[in-house]
């Protein structure tokens, strides 16, 4: 009787052995765990939001691969990023992950006017859609204040921010937040984006410090195609509360909801 308990209990400690090699080799080559640390994206993703990275969706290169084979340029197995695609990518300068919003390809022309997106010298028509409304207070682990079109606000009171359904060339919708027209990045130059690169910005326009500031400034730049780690699909869980065991803080209409 006691060596039938012991063989159950070294089975029992296999299975879950090997469970968790099976979800390590799982996670290591096709998907990234992330969470959403700012409001950047806003409010396509939330602070809290949690979500996995489709790493094959590009295929992988030298800073996504898990071996050493991978290359030390380019990138291998996967399909071209699309416009409008919400891609995690490695920062060139800081080694960081950040999350932003596909919107210059190779070849293209980028430029901000008055709040408005230009590619390729076409504006990139927004249809208004409400009002964005939040709490003015710290938000994240970065301790941020959102930005409101009704500003001044205290902290504590209703921040606005003005919500639009902006359309991309190819027809891809998707939500923006303005803020305010007079925001440094609101009028910028005309960035042209190199060939093997990709120009990102966040969906809170006022709120994300993105590809219209250059790197060495504290910015995103220019993203080189290899610092690109995946796509992200789909909320898969979403907490507005500083712990997880805050079961009341739980977002549940956004779970496994898909990002657009």
């Amino acid at each position: 009787m006691a060596e039938k308990k012991e063989d159950g209990l070294w089975e029992n400690v296999k299975t879950i052995f090997w469970a968790l090699i099976i979800a390590g080799i799982f996670r290591t080559l096709f998907f990234q765990p992330f969470w959403i640390p700012t409001g950047s994206m806003k409010d396509t993703l939330l602070i809290g939001d949690f979500l996995f990275v489709n790493k094959m969706a590009y295929g992988y290169s030298r800073y996504s691969c898990p071996f050493s084979m991978c290359p030390i340029s380019g990138r291998i197995f996967g399909s071209e990023p699309e416009r409008g695609d919400v891609v995690v990518f490695r920062h060139p300068v800081l080694g960081t992950d950040y999350i932003k919003r596909l919107i210059g390809l190779p070849g293209d022309k980028i430029q901000m006017k008055n709040g408005i997106l230009y590619i390729n010298g076409e504006a990139a028509p927004q249809v208004p859609a409400g009002t964005f409304t939040e709490t003015k207070a710290l938000q994240g682990r970065f301790g941020t204040m959102p930005r409101c079109i009704n500003d001044p606000v205290g902290q504590g009171g209703s921040c606005d921010k003005e919500r639009f359904i902006e359309t991309l060339p190819g027809g891809v919708e998707h939500v923006v937040l303005n803020a305010t027209n007079r925001n440094g990045t609101d009028n910028t130059r005309v960035f042209t984006v190199p060939e093997g690169n990709y120009f990102f910005m966040g969906d809170n326009r006022d709120n994300s410090t993105d590809s219209r500031v250059v790197a060495q400034a504290g910015g995103v730049g220019m993203v080189p195609a290899e610092y690109l780690l995946g796509r992200a699909d789909r909320v898969i869980f979403s907490s507005a509360g500083k712990r997880l065991v805050y079961f009341w803080t739980w977002r549940k209409d956004r779970f496994f909801e898909a990002i657009e």
